[in-house]
């Protein structure tokens, strides 16, 4: 990446051990199989998403900017929360299903209506997964659950987290 100074520590190759300033980084892990090459894939995106999608970033001082859908839900060991640009009006869902199982039919509060996009699975298999997820869009019901006025209906991959984002904003 000219212009672009890149800085490792191994984690984003997906390198096993801890980073040490006494060895150098398994930089063969750069085009080792589909793991390593997986992870790859998933820093750059999420890195990319975080880049061009202001609800993960603008609101950081806004009580508005970020609010928990569920944070307690210790039986199925699953979080998730909202993050909420004022300006843009995007809104950003965040589900991490901690467990290694799958959910299917994992209903999740959300404020808005219509179409919510799949736009991050860390179960995808360019990143190495399964594929567990969604299809790419969920559409709210007109059902209240969370404090939230509608709700959608989940399939959330194991040991995963899908990301949505709200109606054109996802586009």
């Amino acid at each position: 990446m000219p212009g672009k100074k890149l800085l490792f520590m191994g984690g984003e190759i997906g390198q096993r051990r801890e980073w040490s300033e006494e060895s150098e980084v398994n930089w063969w892990l750069l085009d080792a199989g589909p793991y390593h090459i997986g992870t790859q894939n998933w820093v750059r995106d999420l890195n990319a998403f975080y880049q061009r999608e202001p609800a993960l970033w603008r609101g950081d001082y806004e009580s508005d900017g970020f609010w928990w859908v569920d944070c307690s839900d210790h039986g199925n060991s699953v979080l998730s929360f909202i993050r909420h640009d004022r300006e843009s009006g995007h809104h950003v869902l965040a589900v991490l299903n901690l467990t290694p199982n799958p959910l299917r039919d994992y209903r999740v509060g959300v404020p808005l209506a219509g179409d919510w996009n799949e736009v991050l699975n860390s179960d995808a298999a360019i990143y190495g997964g399964g594929n567990v997820g969604n299809g790419g869009v969920v559409a709210a019901e007109d059902f209240s659950v969370q404090n939230q006025r509608y709700s959608v209906v989940l399939t959330l991959p194991p040991l995963g987290l899908v990301v949505f984002q709200a109606g054109a904003a996802g586009a």
